[in-house]
């Protein structure tokens, strides 16, 4: 699906039950394969507030990674510009109220636990709300489930 397209079934799925609030995530995770090269999975998530949700995936590979923490500021990227072309078209498309977050698979166990900060600013800094581990889900649950 086009980014366009998973606007109007995000649209259609908060029209489904307007009385309820929502909640738009995106997050990013990885997997690492031939030392360098790794996969890329993005979860967009539509949350009905107490009552279900939707999601969409996408995959890509990218190649040139030698360290965790370069994919781990790519996961960020990646999922700062998915949000941006999907927020744009949500604009476009009028769509009702909703929260939106940008969700980091990241947590306070792990080597990654020194970058939290730096993420979180990162996000901060393109004026969106950041979550990390354990609320991370978009990125990771759902996109770790494909990664």
């Amino acid at each position: 699906m086009s980014p366009e397209q998973v606007a109007q079934e995000l649209i259609r799925f908060m029209k489904a039950d307007p009385e309820r609030s929502y909640k738009v995530t995106i997050g990013t995770d990885s997997e690492l394969y031939n030392k360098t090269e790794a996969d890329f999975v993005t979860a967009i998530v539509v949350h009905r507030v107490g009552n279900g949700g939707r999601y969409f995936w996408r995959r890509v590979e990218l190649k040139n990674f030698y360290t965790l923490r370069d994919r781990i500021l790519k996961e960020v990227i990646v999922s700062l510009d998915t949000a941006k072309i999907v927020l744009n078209h949500l604009r476009e498309l009028e769509a009702p109220p909703f929260d939106f977050e940008i969700h980091v698979d990241v947590g306070e166990n792990g080597e990654s636990r020194k970058m939290i900060q730096e993420l979180v600013g990162i996000i901060r800094a393109h004026d969106f709300e950041a979550k990390t581990k354990p609320e991370s889900y978009a990125a990771s649950s759902v996109a770790d489930r494909y990664a």
